[in-house]
């Protein structure tokens, strides 16, 4: 069997060979800086994931490239049920930018047994990028676990209102995503949401302002209303 760094190796040259100085550009106006990075977009991503399969060792190695790419495509391979929370926190660690924090959040950290006490224990560290992973791992858990109990993201809630001080883009944006995110699964979390955004604009720093508008625009907006009254 290919060694797992054989595989990488290969991964690798397919995500070089895919990459263009259009997308590069492309990312850098989006805010996606990275040491190293080829510029390929996410649907190749996601095509060349789907023939790879899930692997653990493969997404380890993925991870060792420092490539931007490379370790977006180990999310989208990795193994949840094998991934421990120190590596988590090593790659939490290694994030770059918001595209592969969110990358991770989203499609591997949010699967893992550990995803609600690590988006907690994330929520009060002083790295931006940690920081925000924990508010983009509360969002992808609002979306993605539909079997949650209510008291779970009840319980999201004030470290979201602790957090909404931090002026910093990428938790600030994070910390909205969140609210607005869990405020869009019932009507019973809506009505948390929106209590826990009053409380967050009567807080007065710039970002707990613009935290506190933008979610209650779409929390209290007709479209949100009438999709959860449609669920009801």
């Amino acid at each position: 069997m290919t060694s797992a760094s054989a595989r990488a190796r290969q991964a690798l040259l397919e995500i070089k060979r895919q990459g263009s100085r259009a997308n590069r550009e492309g990312m850098a106006r989006y805010g996606i800086r990275a040491r190293e990075a080829y510029g390929v977009s996410a649907p190749v991503l996601r095509s060349i994931a789907k023939r790879l399969g899930r692997d653990h060792e493969l997404t380890l190695a993925l991870r060792r490239t420092g490539v931007f790419e490379a370790r977006v495509l180990a999310a989208l391979v990795a193994d949840p049920a094998a991934l421990t929370p120190a590596e988590m926190d090593r790659w939490a660690l290694e994030f770059e930018n918001w595209a592969d924090c969110d990358a991770a959040c989203a499609n591997t950290f949010d699967r893992t047994p550990h995803a609600y006490a690590v988006a907690a224990a994330w929520s009060r560290r002083p790295e931006e990028l940690v920081r925000r992973s924990a508010f983009s791992l509360m969002a992808a858990l609002a979306v993605h676990d539909k079997r949650a109990p209510d008291r779970a993201f009840a319980a999201f809630l004030p470290l979201i209102e602790g957090a909404a001080g931090d002026g910093r883009n990428n938790v600030k944006k994070g910390v909205n995503w969140a609210l607005r995110q869990i405020g869009k699964r019932n009507r019973a979390l809506n009505r948390r949401a929106v209590a826990c955004a009053r409380r967050i604009a009567r807080q007065g720093s710039p970002s707990a302002r613009w935290i506190a508008s933008d979610a209650l625009r779409e929390l209290t907006g007709p479209k949100v209303r009438a999709r959860l009254a449609r669920a009801r």
